[in-house]
Parts: C-alpha cells; sequence; structure tokens
C-alpha cells in the first residue's frame, strides 16, 4: 500500500470543496470509512466525497466511476454511489477525488445477510440489470474476468503461501475446486458489464438482506462468471442455488464452474486479508475471515455438484 503523504482531515475536504464545488462546502463533513483504495467522507445527508488515499492505482480507477457508472446506475435496482461531481489534482491535494451519492447500510462483512432468499433473489436481480454487453471501449479488468487458467500460476502460490501459513485446512479439495474451472469451457459471449470487486465490504446490508453496492472502481467487461462468484461468498449456506436459480440468463454449467473458481481464488485473497487483520498488519480486516472460510467450506462441499 502507498499512502497519501498529505494527511486527509474534514477541514481538508471542505477547502477542496471551497476551492473547485463551493455549492457544496458548507455541508457537514465527517469521516464515513477508510477503504483499501479511498477515504469516504460524508457530505450532509446525502452525498459523499472519496479521495484516493493507500493506492497509486485509485486514481485511475475514480475516474473510470466518474465516466461510467452515471450512465449504468439508472438501471440498476439496488443503490449505487452515482458520482455527481469529480475533482481536480491542485496544490493542496495533488490527486484527483469524486463527489458521490451516499449509500446508507452496513458492510456486509459487518452485518451478514440474515434473510437468506430475499438475499439471493435481490442479488440476481442486480447482476441480471448489471450484467448487459458493454460497449467498445469499456475498460478491461485488472486481471480478472478472463478464463481462470490464466491466473493458474498465482492460484497456485496463494494455495501455497496459504497452506503453509495453516490458513486452509483441506488445499487438495480447494485445489480440486479450482483444476475444474481451470478446464471449463471458456466464455463465448459478449463482454458485459461487471462489477469486479463484489466481496462482503462491498456490498451493504440492511434488515437483513441486501441494501446496496459500493465501490465501482473495477468495473469493467468481461465473462459474467467473475461477478456470479460472488453468491458462495456473500450468501448464507444453501442459497447460492436459489440465486443461480433468479439469475438470467440462466447460467450454464460452463460458466458455474468457471464461477467457483473464481469464488475459490477471491476467498483465498479475503483469507489473506483476514490473517493480516488478525496480526495487526496495515491493510488487514479480521470481518473478512468468517465469509471467506464459510465460502471455501460450501465450494468444498458441492464439488462436482
Amino acid at each position: 500500500m502507498t499512502r497519501t503523504e498529505i494527511e486527509i482531515t474534514a477541514e481538508l475536504v471542505r477547502d477542496l470543496l471551497r476551492d473547485q464545488h463551493p455549492d457544496l462546502a458548507a455541508r457537514p463533513v465527517r469521516l464515513g470509512a477508510r477503504g483499501w483504495d479511498n477515504q469516504l467522507w460524508r457530505l450532509g445527508d446525502d452525498l459523499a466525497v472519496r479521495l484516493p488515499w493507500a493506492t497509486l492505482s485509485a486514481d485511475a480507477l475514480l475516474r473510470k466511476e466518474h465516466a461510467w457508472l452515471p450512465d449504468l446506475a439508472p438501471r440498476l435496482p439496488l443503490p449505487v454511489p452515482v458520482p455527481q461531481r469529480l475533482g481536480e489534482p491542485s496544490d493542496r491535494f495533488p490527486r484527483p477525488w469524486i463527489v458521490t451519492t451516499w449509500v446508507p447500510g452496513e458492510p456486509a462483512d459487518r452485518a451478514p445477510v440474515t434473510r437468506a432468499a430475499e438475499a439471493a433473489d435481490t442479488l440476481a436481480a442486480f447482476l441480471t440489470a448489471l450484467h448487459r454487453p458493454a460497449p467498445a471501449g469499456a475498460p478491461a479488468g485488472r486481471d480478472r474476468g478472463g478464463p481462470p487458467a490464466d491466473r493458474a500460476e498465482g492460484f497456485a502460490q496463494q494455495l501455497a503461501s496459504a497452506t503453509e501459513l495453516g490458513l486452509i485446512p483441506d488445499p487438495d479439495a480447494v485445489r480440486a475446486v479450482w483444476e475444474d474451472a481451470a478446464a471449463a469451457p471458456e466464455w463465448a459471449g459478449p463482454a458485459l458489464w461487471l462489477h469486479g470487486d463484489l466481496h462482503p465490504a462491498n456490498v451493504l446490508t440492511a434488515d437483513g438482506t441486501f441494501c446496496g453496492v459500493i465501490d465501482f472502481g473495477d468495473l469493467f467487461a468481461g465473462d459474467p462468471a467473475f461477478d456470479l462468484a460472488a453468491a458462495w461468498i456473500l450468501l448464507p449456506d444453501g442459497a447460492a442455488d436459489r440465486f443461480h436459480g433468479a439469475y438470467r440468463p440462466a447460467p450454464d454449467a460452463a460458466t458455474l464452474r468457471r464461477a467457483r473458481g473464481w469464488a475459490v481464488l477471491r476467498a483465498l485473497a479475503c483469507v489473506f486479508i483476514a490473517d493480516a487483520g488478525f496480526h495487526g498488519r496495515p491493510g488487514g480486516k479480521p470481518s473478512w475471515g468468517p465469509p471467506a472460510h464459510a465460502a471455501l467450506r460450501r465450494l468444498i462441499a458441492t464439488a462436482g455438484h
């Protein structure tokens, strides 16, 4: 992680607004969250300011959201943070930043789904609406969304590291799920719009079900299997089948095999982030552990189904 050298404070956010969007500068400002790429500051009751702080890639991701998400948002059945304004780099803050709508709810890693059937239907409706053919010039994924086989070396390294650290109780079973996904036929359809980062901290819940989806920085066009992996990561036991039954068009067997592989890879990544959190390392989040381990357990239990 490469943290921005300038400390981000409420006063800095207000100064940036005064400089570039003075009509918003009188609104109350308070810290909302510190994410992997950006800090999120509440701006009144219905807006938020997102400023890059921890990765060099965050600048391009914010500009991508600002360019593409306003056109996609109106067709989506869940609230998403719709970009309203763009802040350009300046002497005060040398990176771009955006003002978006605020999406209420609690991240699913802290408030997991409890109403499984309703959540499965809600997630399926959201991805059905999002997964439409993307136009020429749509962004490509960052090492994601292509054939799982392309990530074979990275998977092997992650599994070996997780096994060495004692984080995975049955590495052979995890490897079998991945190898089946890597052997599945590739996606032959058009490149579809994908969220690209559906982990438990990027999906919000209220009253036991999903109420919003945030952080579209990894928005790109590719194989829908990448997003469909979220069913095993986000939903409780037994709900993935209902999700797949509600998603349209119904995914074929090859797509589900690829999705299972992407789910394994995402769960491994979350296991490492959780372990870092348990040991107090930067960027670690212990709350990512339970959904990741539950996903691996589900994927192993349903191998070959």
